[in-house]
């Protein structure tokens, strides 16, 4: 939905509004060093679920983490050029989608055309789309995809709080020895239930649901981050297609214990070497910025879609998911980066959570409630060398977590180490927003979705096509084309449908689409076809082109005519200038 020129200009007066009452504080967050982390994670972010490393086949582990360096070997993970606020910018995050036969994935302006997953025989009808190490990394990011597809719809609450509750048996065994520290984390604690009580009474000031938080709108889990240091609130052009957020250091004196290895154990969230790292106490934060309460909320805008809340607090659990059925997930997005190439990172401007990879954002293009499953895998190189067993210094990469438009329910940090995976279930993707905070090293992800997929398949295009054409036939003795029907509703749709095929498909096709052809040649037949059919269309507009201009016609109907064609060919001449001027 696009907004109005008055309404991103408001907007953009309020963010700065609120950037200036927020001045240098920073809302409070925790992590899993942090008492109150997992009381927080229940209230607050009861979607997201976490599968340790440990608990993924080996030989899925294997072959996933194959199959993810042959994609980077052989260079199929390209950044993408992208559509924020009529620039167009590169995603400093390399990147392919995989998913079914024929569909796409939608971000930012930008159509990626999904390499298949190859799950089937790779000679159907003798032909063979790619090379065979290729189809083995397909095949392999398919077995990956159909072990989220079950995992994700059976993983039960239990397996969380079970996982939960070893880390909490472990903390206060390990608190046991230190009085006057868990004196000064109760007192800390207190406080933040505090923060908590007094955001569950006025939490409906505040839009809970909105996507507006992100001026750029939503973008992918992987986006691109900029090299200029602008928050959210900011009103200029940001390289990034998604809220670019800022950080300040560690907490200076902070250790983290090292943590129990163990056969087949899962590591509580305490003994994490690196899950401390950059966190934020929440005593020390939270006063300055439970002041700025009643002044900030006069400022947030409200989301148009957000349903009646019944004053329920931002604090409370997710209602429940409105995806029904199994989980199926469609395509994934292949990303990499490696944050010693990149030249500068974004510091997270709100809570001062560390260095971000990817800012402030929803997935988009999903269905609406649907889960999100993400595989995490760290490493040294392109040569395959894995991060575990390295320095306990090194620094692991976390994912961030907020409510959206909420600056009192403190944030949600989650280290994720090599081979982990997390789910993002219910409406958490949809009523908060996540970035993914850069460690010290190299890191694939694979993120799984329910793409929205109605108008983004080839059988799509393929049929609005054929219904287009359905007005054009041709002369058996000449071949000459005439239209059958002139009515101008049948003129409308198919001149809608003539402009989807050239800017929805063929544009963004051969704009950069066309760059996987080197790795796989799926999509070259059908988006030949598709141009074919394009050229047929144009045809169609000339013949209603020159109907118009007949004289013997009647005025009235050509008149209706010519206005309808008016408009279809003046947003096609808008549209095409566009492509150009990109």
């Amino acid at each position: 939905m696009k907004r109005s020129g008055d309404s991103e200009g408001e907007k953009r007066r309020k963010r700065r509004k609120l950037l200036q009452e927020l001045g240098d504080q920073k809302i409070p967050f925790l992590g899993p060093s942090d008492r109150g982390f997992q009381q927080l994670w229940d209230s607050s972010y009861s979607g997201l679920v976490l599968r340790r490393s440990c608990s993924l086949p080996a030989e899925l582990h294997g072959r996933v983490q194959a199959a993810l360096f042959t994609l980077r070997r052989k260079g199929c993970l390209l950044r993408d050029l992208v559509r924020v606020r009529d620039r167009d910018v590169f995603t400093s995050v390399s990147r392919a989608l995989l998913g079914e036969p024929g569909h796409t994935y939608r971000y930012l302006d930008t159509r990626l055309f999904a390499i298949p997953w190859h799950n089937e025989d790779a000679e159907v009808k003798g032909q063979r789309c790619c090379d065979l190490d290729l189809s083995t990394a397909c095949r392999a990011l398919s077995e990956l995809n159909a072990f989220f597809c079950t995992d994700v719809s059976h993983l039960k609450e239990g397996d969380r709080l079970a996982q939960r509750a070893k880390g909490e048996a472990e903390t206060k065994q390990a608190e046991e020895g230190d009085a006057e520290s868990k004196h000064s984390e109760e007192s800390k604690n207190s406080e933040g239930g505090e923060s908590e009580s007094r955001q569950s009474e006025e939490g409906d000031t505040e839009s809970k649901h909105s996507e507006e938080w992100d001026v750029e709108s939503k973008h992918s889990e992987e986006g691109c981050s900029g090299s200029k240091p602008e928050g959210e609130w900011e009103t200029g052009p940001r390289h990034s297609s998604e809220e670019e957020e800022s950080t300040s250091q560690a907490k200076p004196g902070e250790k983290a214990s090292e943590p129990e290895q163990g056969e087949g154990k899962l590591p509580s969230w305490e003994s994490r070497s690196s899950s401390s790292s950059g966190t934020k106490k929440m005593g020390s934060q939270e006063k300055p910025v439970t002041q700025l309460k009643h002044s900030l909320s006069d400022y947030h805008i409200a989301d148009k879609e957000e349903p009646a809340s019944g004053g329920q607090s931002c604090s409370q659990p997710s209602p429940p998911q409105k995806y029904t059925g199994p989980a199926k997930f469609n395509v994934t997005l292949i990303n990499y980066m490696d944050p010693a190439a990149m030249s500068q990172l974004k510091e997270e401007p709100y809570y001062g959570m560390g260095k971000m990879a990817v800012g402030w954002h929803h997935d988009e293009n999903l269905l609406t409630h649907s889960p999100v499953a993400v595989y995490s895998y760290s490493c040294q190189s392109d040569k395959g060398e894995s991060s575990e067993g390295g320095s306990g210094d090194r620094a692991c990469w976390r994912i961030g977590l907020k409510v959206a438009w909420d600056i009192h329910t403190p944030g949600l940090t989650l280290p994720l180490e090599s081979g982990d995976c997390y789910y993002m279930r219910d409406d958490l993707n949809s009523t908060h927003q996540h970035c993914v905070l850069a460690g010290d090293i190299a890191r694939f992800s694979s993120t799984h979705r329910v793409a929205e997929c109605s108008r983004g398949t080839l059988s799509y295009i393929q049929s609005q096509c054929q219904s287009a054409l359905s007005n054009l036939a041709s002369e058996p003795e000449t071949g000459a084309h005439r239209l059958l029907s002139l009515l101008p509703a049948t003129l409308q749709h198919c001149e809608e449908i003539h402009n989807e095929v050239e800017f929805e498909w063929l544009r963004q096709y051969w704009f950069q689409g066309q760059r996987y052809t080197r790795f796989c040649s799926w999509w070259s037949v059908p988006m030949e076809q598709l141009e074919g059919d394009w050229r047929l269309m144009e045809t169609m507009t000339m013949l209603f082109l020159a109907t118009v201009e007949e004289e013997g016609r009647a005025a009235e109907g050509r008149r209706e005519m010519a206005e309808t064609l008016l408009s279809a060919l003046t947003d096609r001449q808008q549209q095409r200038q566009q492509w150009r001027d990109r």
